[in-house]
Order: structure tokens, then C-alpha cells, then sequence
């Protein structure tokens, strides 16, 4: 039997697996270290073997898909690797996870299979976060009895993934598995497991995506200086004082393996694993985003009148004119419609007519899923500031059909109830400081990372877009307090539409996607959501560029040249190129 057929490999794993048993953390290092010495031998390859063992299946592992901004790079991903790898036989590409959303379809094809692995999502759907809460928020002390009983279970839960997961990618013929931030960002400890078991004992190439990772907006208190704030990330570092637990953890992310690159989004992750972690240099990669064509369309009036129409039916369940409900009411009501979040629109009171087609309505567009870091209430904050500012005030109040709206894309995932809380209370905060009938003209949409409605059908509209989506808004705004990368800069400007947007932490990230450090043609022009204070300068900047299309002119030419000249598909299609190059001269 050839060690390369998978199913004879997924046979061998289930009975290697069963010799393993460990009790604690240490068995489990040392169970893996032992299945890393151990494994399936290498095979040598010629290059168009081994492209032929990835094109006939690869998959993509991660938590769960969306139409958040991993998955959308994911599809992006996927698109490049099925144009370079197949020929007169298409790649056949697997996305595998936890869970698929329904939004999920708007970014994976038809084409691409489809399968669902119960229990492998993260953090609050991961058994409704039972384990994520023991592990990162409870106390684990060493070698107590909570501590062993913790390593028996993620080691028990993590065979039992590496069952469904190995049969399934035996069953398939699957030899490129491409893990995405399930071995970078710790949602689910036994999914990261999962993966170190199923590719090391079935000889599978691992092109490992990390797009965050848990030191990212982490550390521990005893590293903060003093009244400095805690970070979103800090509790994966409440247990670090169980050394056996926290060795364990820093091996999993990310794992160092026979088959192993590490692709990251950013130099600052890269240079943390070779100078810190001790990764070879030769196994770290850095990956740049791309951005489609469909994003340099030139969009004429009737085009920008039928993307904002079709919005109008996502977010009335069907109608041209949207019916708002009292954010008030949503506010009352919103633990049940987390429960199946449906798209709608916010304003002062209920039963408000909004026509999205109007060419009075100031559009600011938040093009991100509603979680703490992106700081979405700053938006509202920005408005009410606008609405103080005498010389916007009075522009508004002379033109009575002038509404603003302000469009929130994605969805807010359950553990974030909280967040989406705080944006309701202070879109309720602005509307309560002006007078009624300029509150009456300020409204909160969601939509939830839905594109389509089945009235598109009837209608002959075609389902809306990414590009679309960006078509919508006068302006993209985006005071997000830390980003793995900060795909909206790049895709706002590729679409010509301005952005404020806050200097994110890591600094270093955000001076490399806008291009600090290039020659000025190829720099994002941006302007800066401060973190203080609005100062009349800013907001007098803003004026201008809301009400003067000109200055928004400026702005799109110029950007629009900047995202050409760096992230075409040619770059991305480059690098996918020298990834699979590197997993060919694997030693």
C-alpha cells in the first residue's frame, strides 16, 4: 500500500491515535512530538506531480464562514489557487468549518464543496463557549485537578475531530489542507489540535493563514504599564502560569510542522515567529490582499441608483421604500433578533419612509461586522459632532430632504450582543441632543452581510456585490482600534470612495497598507479619525468633503491609481506560485 493513498494513512492514524492517552498537558507535547518524529516519510515529487496531487483536492479549514473579512480574503484565495492550478482539469477546492452562515454564499461559488464538522467552531459556538470559558477565563492551576481533567478532554474532543476531518479529506483525496487563523487565533484549542493530528499522521501539506493572532491586542497585565487598558486579546494569557498548559498552547500557535509554511498577512507576524518563536525564515510568508476588477468599474448615476435600489429591498424585506423601526424598540428587543438577525433600519420613530435612491442622503458606510475593536459608536459620536458644527448644521437644516445614513454591513456575531448595544445606545444619545425634525432625519441600517432578497428574482435585479456595496456610501468610515491588515482602506479606495479611518494599532500595519514609506503615487489618501475630541479643523474638513463633490473627486482618482499599481490578482497569483514551490522542496 502506498503511503501516499489517504485512506490507508486515515486507517493508520485511527489506530495511532488510539496508543495515545495522554492525562495532562505535558502527555499531549509529548504525544505530539512523538507523531511529529513518527509520521508518514516525505515523498519526493516532480513539480507537475505534485500540482496534480493539489489539483485534485486542497481544502480550507477554519471556524466557520461568513461574509467576514477572512472569508472574503479566503475566497479570494480559493479564486487564485483554482485559476493557477487548473488546466484541462478544473481545481477542485473544499471549504471545510464548524459552521456555514447564510451569508456564506456570497463569497463561496457553487462550485467549491461544501462540508460541516460539528463541533469545530470557536469560542461562544464551541459548545456554547463551555471550554473557551474554562480555558481563558477561569483559573487553571498547574498540575491541579481541573488542569488534567481540561488536557483529557480538548485531547478527547481533538481525536474525535481528527476522525470526521481525516475521513473526510481520505474520502476526497485531499493532499493541500490551508487551516485559516485555526492555528494562529485560539477559538477552539482541540480544532487547532485537529489539524496538527490529521496532517501530520496523514502526510497532508499544510499551507497555514493566520490572519490574527492571540498576541495580537494581548499580553499579559503584569506587561502593562500602569492605568494603560486591557486588551481584547489579554485573556488568552490568563492561564500562562501554567507552564505545562501555556508550552503546550505556544507550540499549537502556530505549529512548526514537517509539512508546514506559515502564511502570514503582515512582517509584523512574520518577524515575531523567526526572531521570537524560532521559525526558519525560509518557511514565512507574507501574503498581500488583491482587490478584483469588478472594483475599477466605472459606475454611472443609473448604476449607483440601482445598487442603492437594491439595497433598499434587503432592507425593507422586499419593498423600494424602507419602513424604519424605533431604535428604541430594537433596542428592547434585541436579544431575539440576535437570535436570527434579519436586515432593517433605525430611526427616532417607527414607521418612517427612507428612499435609498435619493440623491439627498449623506451615505456613510461602516463595511465591517459589529465587534468591540471596530469602534462603531465613534461613527455615531462623528455625526452627532456634525450636527454641532454650525457651518454643517446649517447646510442641513437649509436643505430639508438632506438625510444621513449611516450602514453597518455585517453581522453581529452572538458574543457581541454587547457591542451592538453600545451603537444603539449611542445612535439614541445624537438623536436625543437635536431637535426632532433633524432627528427625524438620521437613521441606523443593518444588513447584516446580506446581499440578495428573493424579490431580486421578480424584480430582474442582480445580487449585489462587494463593489456594489462600496457604491453605496459617500464615504467609508472605519475607527477601528486594532486590524490584522484593514481591508476597507484598501477596497474603499479601490472603489474611489473616501475614508476616515483611525491609525490602528499596530502602527506599523496601518503605515504598510497605506504606503507610508512609498513614493506618493502610490499612497492611500486617507483622512484621520482622531481619537480625541472632534477639532473644527476635522470636522470643518469633513463639511467639505460630504458637500463638495469635487473634493470627493480628488480623492477617487488618486486612490484608485495607488490600489492599481499594488494589489493586482498578478501579485497574489506570484506568490501562491512560491508557496506551493516551497511545500514541493519540503526536506
Amino acid at each position: 500500500m502506498k503511503l501516499s493513498d489517504k485512506k490507508y494513512l486515515f486507517s493508520e492514524m485511527m489506530v495511532r491515535l488510539k496508543a495515545y492517552t495522554p492525562t495532562n498537558w505535558a502527555g499531549i507535547s509529548n504525544s505530539l512530538a512523538d507523531i511529529k518524529e513518527n509520521g508518514p516519510p516525505l515523498e519526493q515529487f516532480c513539480r507537475e506531480e505534485f500540482l496534480e496531487k493539489i489539483r485534485t483536492g486542497l481544502a480550507f479549514w477554519t471556524f466557520d464562514f461568513g461574509i467576514d473579512g477572512v472569508s472574503i480574503e479566503i475566497s479570494k484565495y480559493a479564486r487564485c489557487l483554482h485559476d493557477i492550478l487548473s488546466n484541462e482539469k478544473k481545481a477542485v477546492i473544499h471549504f471545510i468549518s464548524g459552521d456555514f452562515q447564510p451569508q456564506a454564499d456570497t463569497v463561496i461559488e457553487p462550485e467549491w464543496k461544501r462540508h460541516r464538522i460539528d463541533r469545530a467552531n470557536g469560542w461562544s459556538k464551541w459548545d456554547k463557549g463551555i471550554w473557551f470559558e474554562k480555558l481563558f477565563h477561569q483559573n487553571m492551576k498547574e498540575n491541579s485537578e481541573i488542569s488534567h481533567n481540561m488536557a483529557i478532554e480538548i485531547w478527547s474532543q481533538a481525536v474525535v475531530l481528527a476522525k470526521k476531518l481525516g475521513a473526510y479529506l481520505a474520502e476526497k483525496e485531499i493532499s493541500l489542507l490551508i487551516p485559516v487563523n485555526v492555528n494562529s487565533n485560539p477559538g477552539n484549542m482541540a480544532t487547532g489540535l485537529c489539524s496538527i493530528l490529521v496532517s501530520e499522521l496523514m502526510g497532508i501539506y499544510v499551507l497555514n493563514s493566520n490572519h490574527d493572532f492571540y498576541w495580537e491586542g494581548g499580553r499579559p497585565a503584569s506587561e502593562r504599564k500602569s492605568g494603560e487598558a486591557p486588551g481584547p486579546r489579554d485573556k488568552f494569557f490568563h492561564n500562562m502560569n501554567n507552564k505545562s498548559f501555556f508550552s503546550l498552547f505556544q507550540k499549537i500557535y502556530p505549529w512548526n510542522g514537517r509539512r508546514w509554511i506559515q502564511v502570514n498577512i503582515n512582517t509584523l507576524q512574520s518577524k515575531k515567529l523567526i526572531e521570537e518563536n524560532g521559525f526558519p525564515s525560509d518557511r514565512i510568508f507574507e501574503i498581500p490582499t488583491s482587490v478584483s476588477k469588478a472594483f475599477f468599474k466605472k459606475y454611472s448615476n443609473e448604476d449607483l441608483k440601482s445598487v442603492r435600489l437594491r439595497m433598499a429591498h434587503v432592507l425593507s424585506d422586499g419593498n423600494p421604500i424602507i419602513r424604519t423601526i424605533a431604535v428604541k424598540s430594537h433596542l428592547q428587543n434585541l436579544k431575539e433578533w440576535m437570535m436570527d438577525q434579519k436586515p432593517l433600519v433605525c430611526s427616532s420613530r417607527a414607521d418612517q419612509d427612507l428612499d435609498l435612491t435619493s440623491d439627498q442622503i449623506i451615505y456613510f458606510l461602516q463595511p465591517t461586522r459589529i465587534m468591540d475593536r471596530k469602534r462603531i459608536e465613534k461613527n455615531l459620536y462623528l455625526i452627532g459632532a456634525l450636527l454641532q458644527y454650525s457651518p454643517f448644521l446649517n447646510e442641513f437644516k437649509k436643505n430639508k430632504d438632506q438625510q444621513i445614513v449611516l450602514h453597518i454591513t455585517g453581522p453581529a456575531p452572538i458574543e457581541h450582543r454587547t457591542d451592538l448595544e453600545t451603537i444603539l445606545r449611542a445612535h439614541i444619545d445624537v438623536i436625543s441632543q437635536v431637535p426632532e425634525d433633524i432627528a427625524n432625519r438620521l437613521f441606523l441600517a443593518f444588513s447584516v452581510g446580506v446581499n440578495g432578497h428573493p424579490s431580486f428574482h421578480k424584480n430582474n435585479f442582480k445580487q449585489l456585490t462587494i463593489e456594489d456595496i462600496y457604491q453605496l456610501a459617500t464615504v467609508v468610515l472605519f475607527p477601528s482600534k486594532t486590524e490584522g491588515r484593514g481591508l476597507p482602506i484598501i477596497e474603499s479606495s479601490a472603489a474611489g470612495i473616501p475614508i476616515i479611518c483611525s491609525r490602528y494599532r499596530p502602527e506599523e500595519v496601518f503605515a504598510g497598507v497605506v504606503g507610508e514609506s512609498l513614493p506618493e503615487g502610490q499612497q492611500i489618501h486617507y483622512i484621520t479619525f482622531p481619537e480625541e475630541d472632534f477639532s473644527r479643523s476635522f470636522l470643518n474638513e469633513i463639511t467639505i468633503l460630504l458637500l463638495d463633490p469635487e473634493k470627493r473627486e480628488q480623492y477617487k482618482k488618486h486612490n484608485i491609481k495607488a490600489i492599481h499599481q499594488r494589489y493586482s490578482m498578478k501579485i497574489m497569483h506570484d506568490n501562491f506560485h512560491r508557496y506551493l514551490d516551497e511545500l514541493l522542496n519540503t526536506k
